[in-house]
């Protein structure tokens, strides 16, 4: 598959990476100098220019590109070149990355995007995942369908420890993409139990789903208060009286 990707810098080198070792075909483009780092990924095909310029995209091979990555910094930049991939070259998909939360709402069809992998969004998910079980956090948006990825790590006592798949019914409209499993990835079968500290990825079809009412299938149980059993005792012989 052919993957041109926007920005040299952290973000963009370490997918383009992980994008090699699949033995897919890079080409990465940047207008800085200092960002030609070449020997980071050497078996892409690296372009000093600026890719919010069509002459740029072509020459870097926009035009046989099958995906389009926007890792830039520049939320600017992002929606720029996005915009130019697909009323230009017609590009099938475009992952723009955001930076600046405010700007997340550009970033929808209307400027060419197809998914977004919001950097602060995915950071405060980690920081939830840390500090608390049961806390539902949207991982990405995909702006054509609608529809979006979220996160959730199983609380003790939840209500699907130790449920099979198939016999939970989540509200409509969701499904359970994958479930990992001490760092490894498990297919959603039908048949699989879903266990204590699983990361849950789900999906939902873009329509509007009870978020509180999902979360609770992952959180503890309420615990019912306690009667007071003695202070009823002194109450009911006060009574007889």
């Amino acid at each position: 598959m052919n993957i041109l990707i926007i920005g040299a810098g952290a973000v963009g080198v370490s997918v383009a990476r992980e994008l090699l070792k699949s033995e897919h075909s890079i080409s990465i483009v940047d207008k800085k100098p200092s960002a030609m780092r070449i020997s980071s990924a050497s078996d892409a095909d690296w372009h000093l220019a600026d890719a919010c310029e069509v002459p740029a995209l072509r020459e870097a091979g926009a035009a046989e590109a099958d995906i389009i990555v926007c890792a830039t910094g520049d939320d600017k930049v992002n929606l720029v070149v996005s915009l130019l991939a697909k009323t230009e070259f017609g590009i099938a998909r475009t992952i723009a990355r955001v930076n600046n939360p405010r700007n997340e709402w550009l970033f929808t069809d209307a400027w060419g995007v197809d998914v977004t992998v919001s950097t602060p969004r995915i950071m405060a998910s980690l920081v939830e995942d840390a500090v608390s079980d049961g806390s539902l956090t949207q991982v990405m948006r995909f702006h054509r369908s609608g529809a979006s990825l979220w996160q959730v790590s199983v609380s003790a006592e939840a209500p699907v420890v130790g449920s099979a798949i198939s016999d939970i019914e989540l509200p409509a409209g969701v499904a359970i993409n994958a479930i990992i499993r001490d760092g490894v990835p498990l297919t959603a079968d039908a048949d699989l139990i879903v266990d204590v500290d699983d990361q849950v990825l789900l999906i939902d079809g873009g329509d509007d789903v009870n978020m509180s009412a999902l979360k609770n299938y992952f959180r503890p149980r309420p615990v019912a208060p306690a009667q007071d059993t003695e202070g009823e005792s002194a109450a009911d012989s006060e009574g007889s009286r």
